[in-house]
């Protein structure tokens, strides 16, 4: 009755025992499975595909359990390919006979189906995923979106983050530049316009940067009105290719820019065709209507100068005949006949048609020949003037370095000299001797016979001099009558003092001049040393030693430096303690002598002068003291006592209404080597413009380091001026002045002296005034005595005057009747300037010298 009823059925049913051996299977089991009488008393695990078994043994487990199941197998059936069948376990319904009653359904067809869609979708799936293209789907119905994992990781997105699905929260993730296009494309993208298929906007990464997306889409359901209800597209991440394209558009414009700045005209030739295309600015250049066809042998070679177009072609067939890129310049003739300057660089190559091109550019570079040629026309003029002012520099330089009377080395170059053979000696432990020479009488025949008579002489000891040079001797004029001869020392003194008797024994010969016979002298002081530790400067002063004590026995005479001459040392000694004691007691005093303008004589300044109130010998000038105090380093303490006074007195004249407009004070090479200088004079309160540093003639400017220059520049910010002082007498060369740029130059007096008599004088004086002039650099004159001095000056340009014609040195306190008097402006007659404080200087002059 069971069977009858399992028959009935229209599915495949089969009775089975929990082990899967079949009991019963009715009559459509043929059609699906195999003829029931064979299936039963078989395996139905065995019927099923191996790797299905495992599946229906659990399932028939479950099912003898009670509990129901229903699960997917594959079933082979006489070889042929696998069918699919669902097979569904449940419990026996008649518990007399208890067993398993399974039902299968063929799904096979369906299986084929599911495999097909999947194998397609896994094909685009592979297919979006390399593209790195992002699948979107929005059902407008339900409102739900799906972003796929590619469209997800373009913005940064998590697998599992949320997505926005509120438009207008979604349009605050959109650049505010794009928004406004981003709601039109979607309008115009819904709406089926296929302009909007595919639109670009930027939206904001989760990271916090702005990413360009390339936007495709479409409606693929709509609604009874047209309505979309289902949109579907991908997103691409384009931020890479926004960028190649900003770059790009980026050179675009530079390129665009630099053709228009550099007014270069682009040009291409095809040789084929033998078409010639030009840009806008090919057109202007050559001043041809755009509507001109451009062909080879046509305008362009019309334009082209006659002279210069057989080059050129022959040019451009060479390198188009070897594809190598070449410059070239040629000139054109415009149409009104004037000509242009053409630059071409230019670029053969074969295109893809095998044609041979040429793609060039061109640039009228008129100006700049013009320019060339006017430059190069200014710098052989240059190189003229620069020829000029070499042979003037050479002069001057050697002006610089020699004594403009005699021509002999000056001091600056002895010293040059004497540091040079030290070094050698430092090397070769050889040694150096000096002969420090001075005229006896000399002043009594320039007083007697007059300067002419002086300079003769000095001309004739020089020239004596050289005679007796051999070598590498040297000789050289260092003061008035000073001479120092300079020679190897190789540990015996005769030879010096051979020399020295010689020229000891010329020297008193007798001289003639203008009919008169004079005679002189000299004395001679030799000092001598060898070995490699020579100090030059000591072993001068040590012939000067030897110079005052060779006076001091008798002149005409020479005398050798010698543990004889302590005595000069014991009284330098006792000078050092002095000038010691009276730093401490400020027995150093200021003397002022005015300086004024050459034109009108109106006071522009005062120079200060140190003098040393002495106890005993009263008004002492620096040449009984400068030297000594100098060994002793003590100048720099007498400059800031005479600095100190001098403003003190400056500022009572302007409190008094006194026209001096300012004061200058000498400054030693030390003080500007001290790096401390202008802290220590900014406590002085100095008005800027009232004060000048004058730099004296003991400073090389040549040898200025890098304090002393620092120092000058501060002392410029505080308004301090510089000034060079004994200008003309070696120590300050063209270099210096260019590097150190002084204010003002202070003419050395002996430049000055001669100026009535010497015309060479008056063209070396206009010589230093131009350099002046042409440095900005103001002129002093120092040593102005008489009226023609004035008148001389005054005619040559000179800006400043300063001497004895117009005020001597006076003390501080005699200052204001000075100025109140007027006395220089009055002249006695005899070429002199009247000064009423004569009398009074000449008293002092007898207790103190020379006030210079």
């Amino acid at each position: 009755m069971l069977n009858d009823i399992l028959d009935a059925l229209p599915l495949p049913t089969i009775r089975v025992k929990t082990n899967g051996t079949v009991l019963f299977c009715n009559k459509v089991c043929g059609d699906f499975l195999q003829d029931p009488a064979t299936l039963t008393g078989s395996s139905l695990i065995a019927l099923v595909h191996a790797d299905d078994q495992d599946a229906v043994r659990d399932a028939l487990v479950k099912a003898a359990t009670g509990k129901p199941t229903q699960i997917e197998v594959r079933i082979e059936q006489d070889g042929s390919p696998l069918h699919y069948a669902l097979l569904s376990f449940r419990d026996d319904p008649f518990p007399e006979e208890p067993a398993i009653l399974v039902q299968a359904t063929d799904i096979t067809a369906q299986k084929l189906l599911e495999l097909d869609l999947a194998s397609r979708e896994s094909r685009w799936n592979s297919a979006l995923i390399n593209s790195e293209s992002g699948v979107w789907d929005q059902d407008m119905s339900t409102g739900v979106f799906y972003g796929s994992d590619t469209w997800r990781s373009i913005r940064g997105m998590a697998p599992d983050d949320p997505i926005e699905t509120n438009h207008e929260r979604w349009l605050e993730l959109i650049h505010p530049d794009d928004r406004d296009r981003v709601i039109f494309s979607i309008e115009r993208q819904n709406a089926g316009d296929p302009e909007f298929a595919v639109f670009e906007y930027r939206e904001k990464h989760k990271d916090g940067h702005w990413v360009w997306i390339e936007c495709r889409g479409a409606a693929v359901d709509r609604d009874a009105d047209g309505n979309p209800i289902r949109i579907v597209g991908i997103d691409n991440d384009i931020s890479t290719r926004k960028a190649a394209e900003f770059a790009l558009e980026k050179m675009s414009r530079r390129l665009k820019l630099a053709l228009e700045a550099s007014h270069i005209g682009v040009f291409e030739v095809d040789f084929e065709t033998r078409q010639t295309t030009w840009d806008d600015r090919m057109y202007s250049i050559f001043n041809v209507s755009k509507d001109q066809d451009i062909v080879i042998d046509g305008v362009w070679e019309k334009m082209v100068h006659p002279e210069d177009l057989p080059r050129v072609q022959k040019n451009v067939e060479f390198h188009v005949a070897r594809l190598t890129a070449f410059s070239d310049e040629y000139r054109i003739i415009m149409p009104d006949g004037k000509l242009r300057y053409i630059r071409a660089r230019t670029l053969p190559f074969i295109d893809n048609s095998g044609h041979a091109r040429m793609v060039g550019a061109n640039w009228d570079v008129t100006d700049d020949i013009v320019l060339q040629r006017e430059l190069e026309r200014a710098k052989n003029l240059a190189e003229a003037r620069n020829l000029e002012l070499e042979e003037a520099k050479n002069s001057i330089e050697y002006n610089a370095m020699h004594d403009y009377l005699t021509e002999l080395p000056n001091r600056r170059y002895l010293d040059d000299t004497l540091r040079r053979m030290a070094a050698e000696c430092a090397r070769d432990g050889q040694g150096i001797g000096i002969l420090h020479i001075d005229l006896d009488r000399f002043k009594q025949v320039n007083d007697t016979f007059g300067h002419r008579a002086g300079d003769m002489l000095l001309q004739n000891v020089a020239q004596l001099l050289r005679k007796n040079v051999r070598g590498a001797d040297f000789v050289a004029r260092i003061g008035g009558d000073e001479f120092v001869f300079v020679s190897r020392y190789t540990g015996t003194s005769k030879k010096f003092s051979a020399l020295a008797d010689r020229l000891i024994k010329e020297l008193r010969k007798p001289m003639h001049h203008d009919g008169h016979e004079f005679r002189c002298g000299a004395s001679i002081g030799i000092a001598c040393e060898s070995g490699r530790d020579i100090d030059p400067k000591q072993l001068l002063l040590n012939a000067d030693i030897a110079l005052y004590n060779a006076k001091k026995r008798g002149r005409n005479r020479y005398d050798f430096f010698s543990s004889d001459t302590q005595d000069i040392l014991i009284n330098t000694k006792r000078v050092s303690d002095e000038i010691l004691l009276g730093l401490e007691r400020s027995e150093f005093i200021p003397y002022y002598q005015l300086q004024f303008d050459a034109k009108t004589l109106d006071i522009i300044g005062a120079e200060t002068l140190a003098r040393w109130k002495h106890p005993t010998e009263g008004i002492l000038t620096p040449d009984r003291f400068l030297a000594i105090a100098e060994d002793l380093d003590a100048v720099t303490a007498i400059d800031e006592m005479m600095l100190e006074k001098a403003v003190s007195d400056f500022n009572i004249w302007q409190k008094t209404g006194l026209p001096i407009p300012k004061v200058s004070v000498n400054v030693s090479s030390r003080r500007l080597h001290d790096p401390l200088l202008t802290k220590s004079l900014k406590s002085l309160d100095i008005k800027p413009g009232t004060v000048s540093f004058e730099l004296l003639e003991s400073i090389f400017l040549d040898d200025s380091d890098q304090t002393v220059l620092d120092n000058l520049a501060r002392l410029r910010k505080l308004g301090i001026a510089i000034e060079v002082d004994d200008f003309g007498t070696g120590h300050a060369s063209i270099i210096s002045l260019l590097r150190i740029g002084p204010d003002a130059l202070k003419i050395d007096r002996e430049l000055v002296r001669l100026l009535p008599q010497s015309n060479e004088q008056r063209k070396l004086l206009s010589s230093i005034l131009e350099i002046g002039r042409s440095l900005n650099i103001r002129v002093i004159a120092e040593g102005v005595e008489t009226q023609a001095h004035i008148r001389i000056l005054r005619d040559l340009g000179c800006d400043y005057l300063q001497g004895y014609a117009l005020c001597r040195p006076i003390p501080a306190e005699m200052v204001e009747a000075f100025v109140t008097g007027q006395s220089w402006r009055q002249d006695n007659g005899n070429g002199s300037v009247h000064n009423k404080f004569s009398e009074i200087l000449a008293a002092n002059k007898k207790k103190a010298g020379d006030y210079r």
